[in-house]
């Protein structure tokens, strides 16, 4: 009996030993609970000091985790198992988010210091009135180059892509949506096309680009940029700002005849504990002197007017990356194309890839 006993005390022991370590693993994984916040969002993306500073001014612990691509955090988000408070979707990610019902409405009587954004940046077509999110980063998709090895393109133009020069020269981000956007501002036809005539054209004057790509990367072209291991590259202005401070030799330009104009945004996912430090963060975060130190940690473009002028002026002053409001007139933002279109591009990308081979 006296071992029977012992056996089952160990059991106990072991069972509430198994509970606590549970725990342990849940709240890192993200279980947020009482004066804890879990952000979700892209890898050094904010300021590690400004979380220090939110969590000394609020009392609320922040646990920060990071995703690298929009669909593996919706995929997070909708399996439900892990808690985030906060997450920062791309623009045509809200738009899924909401038709899915993955989002929490803001309540703006929380954020008072929403009104120090800027309103060309408001009240969007993926979140019309800003029901579910406040801009944090936005920018531009667009063309950056090497002035020392490739003198003689001015590269104003998408078309400037397919120059023979530029032979084994050229590095595209793995994207579909980037990659056949620019295929169809090339022909003068909208990044959002859903005409199968005008994507079949573009994918066609892609392929006639293929002996000018050196590759299809990632975040490998800010080491093969910023290293001279090729001549251009088609990035985002935040990851070419970033270049441009460590290759005094590279230039990035916005083509004429228009490309994405893409936002991050903060939103509470469905999955929130934490609702109210949730709103306490975003309205931290929109503080003006918060927003400036942010943008000049991250280096990309703040939506915060109250911001911009915070900024040093070689910053603000930078028309490739605040551009002004005629650049934007030919600037699109993603829409939401829906799975049967993203579909299709998607394979199309695919069939363009397998074509270089």
């Amino acid at each position: 009996m006296k071992q029977l006993v012992r056996v089952f005390g160990v059991v106990i022991i072991a069972a509430v030993l198994m509970m606590v370590l549970a725990f342990s693993l849940n709240k890192s994984e993200g279980y947020s609970g009482g004066n804890t916040l879990t952000i979700y969002n892209w890898g050094d993306y904010v300021d590690p000091a400004l979380l220090k500073k939110f969590e000394k001014e609020s009392g609320i612990k922040v646990i920060y985790q990071t995703f690298d691509s929009n669909e593996a955090m919706m995929t997070k988000i909708e399996q439900g198992g892990t808690t985030f408070d906060i997450a920062v979707p791309s623009d045509y990610a809200i738009s899924k988010m909401r038709e899915e019902n993955l989002l929490i409405p803001l309540d703006k009587s929380k954020l008072p210091n929403m009104k120090y954004l800027n309103p060309r940046f408001m009240d969007l077509s993926f979140d019309e009135g800003n029901k579910y999110s406040m801009p944090y980063f936005w920018g531009t998709l667009g063309i950056i180059y090497n002035k020392k090895m490739i003198q003689d393109i001015p590269f104003t133009s998408w078309n400037d892509l397919w120059r023979p020069e530029l032979k084994n020269q050229i590095l595209l981000i793995d994207g579909a949506r980037e990659v056949m956007g620019l295929g169809l501002n090339s022909l003068g036809y909208s990044l959002n096309s859903k005409n199968k005539a005008e994507l079949q054209e573009a994918l066609m004057k892609l392929k006639e680009m293929t002996p000018n790509v050196k590759a299809i990367v990632g975040d490998e072209i800010k080491i093969l940029m910023a290293g001279d291991e090729a001549g251009v590259a088609v990035t985002f202005s935040g990851e070419a700002a970033e270049m441009l401070s460590e290759n005094e030799n590279l230039e990035y330009v916005i083509p004429k005849e228009g490309s994405n104009l893409w936002f991050d945004n903060m939103v509470i996912p469905k999955t929130a504990k934490n609702v109210d430090g949730a709103h306490k963060f975003i309205n931290f975060m929109l503080k003006p002197e918060n927003a400036a130190q942010n943008a000049e940690y991250v280096g990309y473009a703040t939506p915060n007017e109250a911001a911009v002028k915070l900024l040093p002026k070689e910053i603000s002053s930078d028309k490739r990356f605040y551009p002004d409001l005629d650049q934007l007139k030919n600037l699109e933002v993603y829409d939401n194309l829906g799975k049967r279109m993203l579909s299709y591009y998607n394979e199309l990308f695919l069939e363009f890839k397998m074509y270089r081979k």
